[in-house]
């Protein structure tokens, strides 16, 4: 799946530079999940229109991932920014277009097996770096 990350790493980059940052993009393989992967992310541009926002992402990844790596995912699962548990991941783990494993946490109240975060900062912060 370190792969998948990877690709995804790319399409994030790709993303933040045509519609605006992440706050999170990761894959999470939940405990329960038989491993199907959820893509979770969080952006104040999804929340603008999150239909038009997830349809953008599913065709995103349609054009840069095989089917056999499609098929891994389970969902596209959107975090609202001012989510309390959104804050304890940003605690938890800060990283920025890089691919970072862990493995056996909790987020969202989920126990989590696998993950790859790829972007995890809060909201402000990357506002505040573009600015300058």
């Amino acid at each position: 799946m370190r792969t998948v990350a990877e690709k995804l790493l790319n399409l994030e980059r790709q993303v933040t530079a045509e519609k605006g940052p992440f706050s999170l993009f990761a894959l999470f393989l939940r405990e329960d999940a038989q491993d199907k992967w959820d893509l979770v992310v969080s952006a104040g541009w999804l929340e603008k229109n999150k239909e038009e926002g997830l349809s953008y992402l599913a065709d995103s990844l349609r054009s840069i991932l095989p089917s056999d790596d499609l098929v891994s995912l389970s969902k596209i699962v959107v975090v609202d920014q001012d989510d309390p548990a959104l804050a304890a991941v940003h605690r938890a783990l800060k990283a920025e277009h890089s691919v970072v494993e862990v493995k056996n946490c909790t987020f969202f109240g989920l126990e989590i097996k696998h993950a790859f975060i790829i972007t995890s900062q809060r909201q402000a912060e990357t506002v505040g770096r573009e600015a300058l």
